[in-house]
C-alpha cells in the first residue's frame, strides 16, 4: 500500500482529456471508419473545448446501465454525467413525460399546474428542516445562479467563500465560486469577492490534522467581515472526498458565527447516489439552501431546483430566475416519476447495501497495489486515486488514461477527475453482479499497469 505522498503540482489536465496521443491511438485501433467518420463531422461543426468536443465515441442507444455504441457495443456507463440514478430509459419515467406532452407540452412561467406544484410540495417533504422553498432551473448551473442571486437579496452582501477544486456549474458566476482551473484559466475578471479556500482533503490535507482547513475559513471570514454566503459541495463528486461529520456541524457553526448563508451543492450527488435522498443527512445539519440537479430528470430531461429556507422568501421584487423553461412541466414530469421510481424500486436501501460491497471491493485494490494511493466511497459513488511513488503526478495521471482506455475496450466507462483519480458513479439500479463485472474490469487494469 502506498504511503501519502507529498501535496502534487496540480496538472492543467483536470478530466478527461480529449486531444491525447492515447485517445487517438484508441480510436484507430476501435472504432470502425464509420464511427470515425461521424467523429469528423461533429469536430467539424461543433465549436471545440477541453474533455468535450473532439469526442470521444459514437452512440446509437441506451438502456438501464448501458450505453450502446454505433458498432453495437454495450459499455457499462460509470459516468453518465450524474443524471442516471435510476439508468436510462426507465417506463416509468418516459410514460410520464410521454403523457405530459400529449396534453400539456410546455407551462410558461406565469401559469400554475398541480403537477410542477406536486414537485415543489414532495421536494420540500423529502428535504431536512425547513427547506420548504423551492425554483426550478433549466439546469444546475442556473440554480446555483439563483442561490447566488438569492443569497445577496437575503443578506445584502455580495461576498463569497468557496472551495478550490469544486465544480458548481460552467457559466461566468458559477466559475466565479467554482474552483478547477480548466473552466477558470484564461477567462478574465470573474464575479467581484468571490475569495476561495482549500476544500476538505483526508488524503491530501494541507494541515496536519484535515479539519484544520476549517480553521483558515473561520480567519478568512474574519477578516472578510461581510461574507454573504458560503458556497461548497457537500461531497466533492469529481474527488469523491467524504468529510467527517464533525467538518459540517462545524462549517454550519462557523457560517452561523459569521453571519452568512450556507449554499450547499449537491447537483450530482442528491437523488439517492450516496445512499441518502440527499447527502447532507448524513451530517445533522441544515443548510440555508440546497441545490439539485442533473438526476432529478431522470436521465431523460434537464430540470434542477433551489430549495430554500422559508426565512429566504425575500426576492419578490426581483426575478432570481425567470428562465423560458422554469417551470418546466415535461421535466416536473419526469422528476416526480423518478422520485417515485427511487421511492418504490427501494434505491436508497439497494445503494447502501451495495455501497458497503463497492467499499470492500476498493479497499482490497487499494491492499493489493502500490498504484492505489487511496480509495474513498459513499453509497454509489466512488474514487480510486493513483499515485506512482516518488515520482510525478504526471506518471499517475498517464497511468489513469491507460487504464480508462482499456476499461472501454473491455466495456466500462468512467470518469477521470484531477487527471490521476478514477471516479465511479454507476447507476443505483446496478446489480451486485454488474457491479463486480465492473470492478473486477477495473482490477484487471490497474494489474496491468502494475506489472
Amino acid at each position: 500500500m502506498a504511503s501519502h505522498p507529498t501535496l502534487p503540482h496540480r496538472s492543467a489536465a483536470e478530466g478527461d482529456t480529449n486531444g491525447t496521443p492515447e485517445r487517438d491511438a484508441w480510436q484507430r485501433d476501435t472504432l470502425d471508419d464509420a464511427a470515425r467518420r461521424e467523429l469528423d463531422r461533429d469536430s467539424r461543426h461543433f465549436l471545440h473545448q477541453s474533455m468535450s468536443t473532439p469526442c470521444l465515441n459514437v452512440l446509437k442507444g441506451a438502456e438501464g446501465i448501458h450505453l450502446i455504441d454505433a458498432q453495437d457495443r454495450r459499455i457499462m456507463d460509470f459516468h453518465g454525467n450524474s443524471v442516471h440514478q435510476i439508468g436510462y430509459g426507465h417506463p416509468h419515467v418516459i410514460a410520464a413525460v410521454t403523457r405530459q406532452m400529449q396534453t400539456l407540452p410546455f407551462l410558461p412561467r406565469r401559469f400554475a399546474h398541480p403537477l410542477v406544484t406536486d414537485l415543489a410540495e414532495k421536494l420540500t417533504a423529502l428535504a431536512p428542516g425547513d427547506l420548504n422553498k423551492v425554483l426550478f432551473a433549466p439546469g444546475g448551473t442556473s440554480a446555483i445562479g439563483m442561490a447566488l442571486k438569492l443569497a445577496r437579496k437575503a443578506t445584502g452582501r455580495f461576498k463569497t467563500v468557496s472551495m478550490w477544486d469544486s465544480f458548481h456549474g460552467a457559466s461566468l458566476d458559477a466559475i466565479s465560486v467554482g474552483g478547477e482551473g480548466v473552466f477558470r484559466g484564461g477567462i478574465g475578471p470573474l464575479l467581484p469577492g468571490t475569495s476561495h479556500v482549500m476544500p476538505y482533503d483526508g488524503y491530501r490535507p494541507m494541515f496536519d490534522d484535515p479539519l484544520k482547513c476549517l480553521d483558515y475559513l473561520d480567519y478568512v471570514m474574519e477578516r472578510e467581515t461581510d461574507v454573504g454566503a458560503v458556497v461548497l459541495e457537500t461531497i466533492r463528486a469529481t474527488e469523491v472526498h467524504v468529510p467527517p461529520v464533525e467538518y459540517h456541524q462545524r462549517l454550519r457553526s462557523i457560517c452561523d458565527k459569521h453571519g452568512a448563508l450556507l449554499i450547499l451543492d449537491e447537483i450530482p450527488t442528491a437523488l439517492g447516489r450516496t445512499g441518502r435522498m440527499f447527502a447532507v443527512e448524513h451530517y445533522g445539519i441544515v443548510p440555508d439552501m440546497l441545490v439539485i440537479g442533473k438526476g432529478l430528470g431522470g436521465a431523460l430531461f434537464p430540470m434542477a431546483a433551489l430549495i430554500a429556507r422559508e426565512g429566504l422568501d425575500v426576492a419578490g421584487d426581483v426575478s432570481l430566475g425567470h428562465y423560458t423553461h422554469e417551470k418546466s412541466i415535461l421535466g416536473a414530469a419526469a422528476a416526480l416519476a423518478t422520485l417515485e421510481v427511487i421511492g418504490n424500486e427501494g434505491l436508497l436501501e439497494h445503494a447502501r447495501m451495495l455501497g458497503e460491497h463497492l467499499r470492500a471491493r476498493l479497499g482490497g485494490m487499494r491492499q493489493r497495489y502500490e498504484l492505489v494511493g487511496d480509495v474513498r466511497s459513499i453509497g454509489l459513488i466512488g474514487a480510486i486515486e493513483l499515485v506512482t511513488d516518488r515520482t510525478t503526478k504526471d506518471r499517475a495521471s498517464a497511468a489513469a488514461e491507460r487504464i480508462l482506455y482499456r476499461c472501454l475496450s473491455d466495456g466500462l466507462s468512467f470518469k477521470v477527475s484531477q487527471g490521476n483519480i478514477l471516479t465511479l458513479g454507476p447507476p443505483l439500479i446496478i446489480t451486485r453482479d454488474q457491479l463486480d463485472e465492473a470492478l473486477d474490469i477495473i482490477e484487471r487494469a490497474i494489474a496491468m499497469e502494475s506489472a
